[in-house]
C-alpha cells in the first residue's frame, strides 16, 4: 500500500506516559520536521528528555503511537511502540544520541570512543573505520586530541568527542539531551554552532533538549515547550518568544513567579509559624 509523503520524520500521535502514578506525557501530539533543528524545552520535569527515551524506544508509550517515517517518500513509518527487539535495533541505527556530559567510555582513548560505533555494528576493516573517524573527529575539530584518554580531555572537548561519536554511523536523526549543561561560554558557543553546522551539511533532523535559551533560539528552527504533561506551544524560535500564553511567557523571560509558582505548595505561613503548627 503506497503511502503519502511526509516532511515529518519524527510524530507523536496522542502519546501518554507516566512513572507509577504520575502522568508525565498526556495526549501530546508534535511533528520533528526532516533536515531541521528542534528544540524540546520547558520546566525541569517535564518530559523532554522522557520524549527522546520513547523516540529511541527505551521506554514503550502507554497510549497513542511514536512514528518513525522512512528514508524515501512513501516508506510506510514504523511504531517505535511496536517493534521487535530486532527492527528496534535496525531503527536506532537511524539514530544517533548525545548524552548528557558526553558519556564517553573513561578506559578508551577518544580514537576509540568514536570507532566504537562502527565495530560494533559495521564489518567494515580497520583501515576504513580509521578515515572514518578521523573524518569525524576532524569535523568536531578534534582530529589532533584522537589519541587522549577521556581524562585528558575539557569538558567542552568531551562534549565534541561525544558529537563526534553519534554522527559516526551517519545517522539521519540526532538527538541531544543537554548538550550546553556545564559548558564555559566558549564551548558553549563551538556545541551550538556546531550542532547547527552538522545538521545542515550532513542533512541531519535533530532533537535539542535544553534550558539554554539563547543558544538554543539561535540554532532552533522549531522550539516546543512542554509543561504540564501537554504542548504548551510550538512554532519558530519568534514565535515562542511572542506566546500569550502565562507559562510560555514566565519560561522565555525566566519570570520567578507565574504558572511556575516558587513555592511548594504549603499551609499558610501564618498557621505554620504559630505556637500550635505541627511540623
Amino acid at each position: 500500500m503506497a503511502h503519502t509523503p511526509t516532511s515529518a520524520l519524527v510524530e507523536l500521535k496522542d502519546v501518554s506516559f507516566g512513572y507509577g502514578e504520575r502522568r508525565i506525557l498526556d495526549g501530546v501530539s508534535l511533528t520533528v520536521p526532516r533536515g531541521k533543528v528542534t528544540a524540546l524545552m520547558g520546566a525541569s520535569g517535564g518530559g523532554k528528555t522522557t520524549v527522546l527515551r520513547l523516540i529511541g524506544g527505551q521506554n514503550r508509550v502507554q497510549g497513542g503511537q511514536v512514528l518513525l517515517h522512512g528514508p524515501n517518500a512513501g516508506d510506510a513509518p514504523q511504531d517505535i511502540s511496536q517493534l521487535s527487539a530486532t527492527a528496534l535495533y535496525a531503527a536506532r541505527r537511524r539514530m544517533g544520541m548525545l548524552f548528557q556530559f558526553g558519556a564517553l567510555f573513561t578506559d578508551l582513548s577518544v580514537f576509540d570512543n568514536v570507532a566504537f560505533p562502527l565495530r560494533e555494528h559495521t564489518g567494515l576493516p580497520e583501515a576504513l573505520i580509521r578515515d572514518i573517524v578521523l573524518m569525524k573527529l576532524n569535523a568536531v575539530g578534534l582530529r589532533g586530541a584522537r589519541s587522549l584518554m577521556p581524562s585528558e580531555v575539557s569538558g567542552g572537548m568531551a562534549r565534541r568527542i561525544a558529537l563526534a561519536r553519534a554522527i559516526a554511523l551517519d545517522p539521519e536523526l540526532v538527538m541531544y539531551d543537554e548538550p550546553f549543561a556545564g559548558l564555559d561560554p566558549i564551548s558553549l558557543g563551538t556545541a551550538a554552532r556546531l550542532i547547527r553546522q552538522l545538521n545542515d551539511a550532513m542533512g541531519l533532523t535533530s532533537i535539542i533538549v535544553s534550558h539554554d535559551l539563547e543558544e538554543t533560539f539561535h540554532i532552533a528552527d522549531q522550539v516546543i515547550v512542554l509543561a504540564n504533561g501537554k504542548v504548551a506551544a510550538q512554532g519558530t524560535p519568534q514565535e515562542v518568544r511572542d506566546s500569550a500564553d502565562p507559562l510560555v511567557h514566565q519560561f522565555v523571560n525566566a519570570l520567578p513567579e507565574g504558572p511556575v509558582r516558587f513555592h511548594y505548595p504549603a499551609e499558610s505561613v501564618e498557621n505554620d509559624f504559630s505556637v500550635g503548627g505541627v511540623a
